[in-house]
């Protein structure tokens, strides 16, 4: 039997447990709601009604990934949609595209990492789609409902959101996490260096009436 020392692997992993120990790399999922991936749900469809509002260029959407020694804080800069209110609530089933191609991350090789097909596949897979398929609400907070197609695998997937509804804006913030393995991104990392299947997602969006601006646009 090899010892750690002689072993490199095994070394730089005694060298990632002990590292994490000190330093405290938790699982940053383990601080939000964790949502499983589910079969798709059929959308409301039909015709919407109500006041259309669009998604502004100033809202945001983000990510942390984690693996064992530590996270990285990324994002994704372009994205649009835009909803329909009508009687205090939202109708219809709204969308919001995402630009992969538009992904970044506080590491410029990780970046071009994400988009290659270890991830996000971008050449193949450049656009993914959220589709709100309902909205409950549950005293201050809602529960959005809605399916994410990712990487070419549709999932049905649900998160607590604050959601304030009003003639000027709409407004949604939620943090939750979905599991990259439910949508085939499979990529595990280096063995000494595990990367984890739960990924956090931080929405801040924000659309008003009015028509689209040239940034609101993918």
């Amino acid at each position: 039997m090899k010892s750690i020392t002689k072993n490199p692997v095994l070394a730089s992993l005694a060298v990632a447990v002990t590292a994490c120990l000190i330093a405290g790399c938790s699982d940053p999922s383990d601080k939000v709601h964790k949502t499983a991936g589910a079969d798709p749900q059929q959308a409301a469809g039909g015709a919407t009604a109500g006041k259309e509002y669009v998604i502004r260029a100033e809202s945001t959407i983000g990510f942390v990934g984690s693996k064992v020694t530590g996270s990285h804080d990324g994002g994704f800069k372009k994205f649009a949609g835009k909803l329909n209110v009508a009687g205090g609530k939202i109708t219809g089933s709204p969308e919001i595209k995402i630009d992969l191609n538009s992904t970044w991350s506080d590491n410029e090789k990780l970046t071009g990492h994400l988009k290659s097909a270890d991830f996000f596949d971008v050449a193949n897979h450049p656009i993914s789609t959220f589709t709100v398929t309902s909205i409950e609400s549950a005293g201050a907070q809602h529960t959005v409902t809605g399916n994410l197609d990712l990487h070419g695998v549709t999932k049905s997937i649900s998160f607590p959101a604050d959601l304030q509804i009003s003639d000027d804006a709409v407004t949604l913030k939620a943090e939750f996490a979905i599991n990259r393995k439910d949508f085939n991104i499979n990529y595990p990392g280096r063995p000494n260096d595990l990367i984890r299947d739960n990924v956090v997602l931080k929405l801040d969006i924000k659309a008003t009436p009015g028509a689209a601006r040239p940034e609101d646009l993918l």
